[in-house]
């Protein structure tokens, strides 16, 4: 059996295919810089999840087969069937033998060994189909490890009676090599037999039971620390002690106030030496030490016979409920809320579903049902109340990705991207280069002041992968963030979108109605939008994410007579190379640091106007303006010409064309674009245009 090792020195990334026997092998001893040790001595002194980099020299083990990367991406060669499982958080090396020990004895354990953290376990299961192999499909092959994963965590889970720590399985999934002389190692396990499912295991949700705490300072307060619990505890016991004790006598008899003070703590759960330490920390109190003791003692021996101890707390019943509520949705639920969606999106803990879902309605159910079912006297608009606050963490997807993206390696990923895309336009990888820099600056909102108003317009036949390469812009991860549908007609709508989507691309743009293209100029140039969300009271300001882009099957697209300087229209010769993989960490890694770098991410006014002249074979010409251009045309050289109005040019083609008619708004657009064709200047009668008149 064959695995894959992965070893990162500095910025480079290494891989190599070796065999199962001999990475084990290597885990029994330590080499001469003793990696593993060095690691776990300086765990010994590092804070709760702080990352060290002597982790990031170790070595990973890939146990479910055999990798290479192929264009940026790992490719399955070979998948063997293994599934890793990790038991953490385990006490010591002590406990970490004894859970190791443990597995070894069930036959299914192939391998078993403490992880480099010296207090994890990490144990290897294999699974064959009934007949004997294994699906080598990389598609089958993730949905027959999905279903292993989860039959593995099932089986293993109540054999060892400890939780085990639910991870996304991948195939390539990895762990840190580690050091264990006597990690266990067998041969001969019994894989694990599973049919060959045809899609992801339908989710089954993991029902956590929750044992009745006996500590009542848990059940009142649960997940807060036990000195915080108390200090909150005593603190609400003694303000009710000093407002319902009117004149108390501070230098003479004490006892009424210290009986109701001790009444408060027994009823909140406060153990009573606690409750005298917290005491005597006032000064007032301080010289009444005996009378204090006597006033607890006799208090908490009769209150004991009652059973009362922790029952009715001084906290008020709403602060309470806070904490408890806290504490319950932190334990059970990882919430954030999704700024691009304006969601809030959720995912149970202790689930097989390791990607997030929209909080909707069933969703909210559910967690309120939960929550009354672990005693939370709680109901939909306190689950509501809590998943509208700050205690929810704001996510922004589009950051996510990019600050995942790494360093860049220098090659000229964006330039490749654009080269897919065969045309006549010399220029075209140096303008996508532009306009896709400009994309990513508007994700990182560089520019709060101008968007990214250019958008290439790629013409080309039907089929010819023009809405494909379109999509394929984005990762996989940012996917949900683009759209090809989006309608005009409804102005808030379309708005609104600019703050939705990532990406946004106009499908059969010459199908936009020429009414709507001034409402369109107004939406590629706006920067922030104002409006007001569903259920809102007011409007909101929300910052703008999305570019554009956009494709047609004809040329006659442009109807916008005084320049067309926004788009930037591209010619498709052939078909586009849409199915070789993208290097999107790469690709993405460039812009930022070029970005970062203070490239220019908008067009210069030269650009511009090579961007005009390009795109004059894609204008859509009216009909009254070929009628012009028939009777019309530019002089040549020094060749004698006439100085006319547009208003005088059609009253020569209605003396010799009698049927011709033009009404006022269409001279106006006809004297937009000949200022385009012919040279004018400006007189006292308007504008006049240098041209000859055509001899019929």
């Amino acid at each position: 059996m064959k695995i894959t090792l992965y070893r990162k020195d500095g910025k480079t990334q290494t891989q190599r295919t070796l065999e199962l026997i001999a990475a084990l092998e290597a885990m029994k001893t330590e080499i001469k810089a003793r990696p593993v040790s060095t690691l776990r001595e300086m765990l010994a002194y590092a804070s709760p999840n702080s990352k060290t980099v002597y982790a990031q020299k170790i070595p990973l083990y890939a146990f479910g087969g055999v990798f290479h990367q192929r264009d940026g991406q790992q490719k399955m060669v070979q998948y063997n069937g293994c599934v890793l499982l990790e038991v953490n958080n385990l006490a010591n090396h002590k406990e970490a033998t004894q859970v190791r020990n443990d597995v070894a004895r069930l036959p299914q354990t192939l391998v078993a060994f403490i992880g480099s953290s010296n207090k994890t376990v990490k144990i290897v299961v294999p699974f064959t189909l009934p007949e004997g192999g294994l699906p080598q499909e990389h598609r089958l092959a993730e949905f027959f490890h999905a279903k292993a994963y989860r039959d593995a965590v099932q089986w293993y889970q109540p054999q060892l009676r400890r939780e085990i720590m639910l991870k996304k399985p991948t195939l390539d999934h990895c762990c840190r090599m580690s050091y264990d002389p006597n990690l266990y190692y067998n041969p001969e396990a019994v894989p694990i037999r599973i049919s060959q499912p045809m899609n992801m295991p339908v989710e089954t949700t993991y029902q956590e039971k929750r044992d009745m705490q006996s500590n009542p300072l848990q059940r009142l307060l649960p997940g807060l620390e036990r000195s915080n619990a108390i200090a909150l505890l005593y603190s609400t016991s003694m303000e009710n002690a000093l407002r319902e004790i009117n004149h108390i006598d501070w230098e003479g008899d004490m006892v009424p106030f210290c009986i109701k003070l001790a009444e408060n703590c027994f009823r909140s759960g406060i153990p009573e030496e606690d409750a005298i330490r917290w005491s005597i920390l006032y000064s007032r109190i301080r010289p009444h030490l005996n009378v204090l003791r006597t006033s607890f003692r006799n208090v908490y021996s009769m209150e004991n016979r009652a059973n009362l101890f922790g029952n009715n707390p001084c906290i008020p019943s709403g602060t309470a409920l806070i904490i408890q509520m806290e504490e319950f949705m932190q334990r059970r639920y990882q919430l954030r809320r999704n700024v691009l969606k304006n969601q809030v999106e959720y995912r149970e803990v202790m689930s097989f579903y390791f990607d997030f879902r929209s909080v909707n309605k069933q969703a909210m159910n559910s967690i309120c049902m939960n929550a009354i079912s672990e005693g939370l006297p709680s109901w939909d608009v306190d689950i509501k109340r809590y998943l509208e606050s700050d205690r929810v963490p704001a996510y922004n997807p589009i950051e996510d990705f990019l600050y995942s993206t790494g360093t860049w390696d220098g090659k000229d990923r964006i330039g490749e991207l654009a080269r897919r895309i065969k045309c006549d336009n010399p220029k075209w990888p140096a303008l996508f280069h532009t306009w896709f820099l400009g994309m990513v600056a508007g994700w990182q909102q560089l520019n709060k002041q101008h968007a990214n108003s250019v958008l290439p317009l790629l013409v080309g036949d039907q089929g010819c992968g023009k809405s494909t390469f379109c999509l394929n812009l984005l990762p996989p991860e940012l996917r949900e963030y683009y759209t090809d549908s989006i309608d005009f007609s409804k102005r808030s709508q379309a708005e609104q979108a600019l703050s939705r989507f990532a990406l946004i691309n106009m499908d059969e743009f010459d199908s936009i109605s020429a009414s709507y293209q001034g409402f369109l100029k107004h939406v590629l140039q706006k920067t922030v939008i104002q409006t007001r969300l569903p259920y809102a009271g007011s409007t909101e300001r929300m910052p703008r994410y999305a570019t554009f882009i956009a494709t047609s099957n004809n040329f006659d697209l442009l109807t916008d007579p005084t320049g067309s300087r926004r788009f930037i229209c591209i010619e498709v010769e052939g078909r586009i190379d849409y199915s070789s993989a993208i290097d999107y960490k790469q690709v993405y890694a460039q812009a930022i640091e070029e970005l970062r770098c203070k490239k220019p991410y908008w067009f210069t006014p030269k650009e511009e106007v090579y961007i005009t002249r390009c795109n004059q074979k894609f204008q859509r010409m009216l009909p009254e303006e070929e009628t012009i251009y028939s009777y019309f045309r530019v002089p040549v050289n020094t060749e004698l010409f006439e100085e006319l109005t547009c208003s005088e040019m059609l009253e020569r083609i209605q003396r010799k064309h009698s049927g011709f008619r033009c009404s006022t708004t269409t001279a106006m657009k006809l004297g937009r674009s000949l200022k385009n064709h012919f040279s004018n200047r400006r007189l006292r009668q308007g504008t006049v245009y240098k041209v000859v008149e055509i001899k019929r």
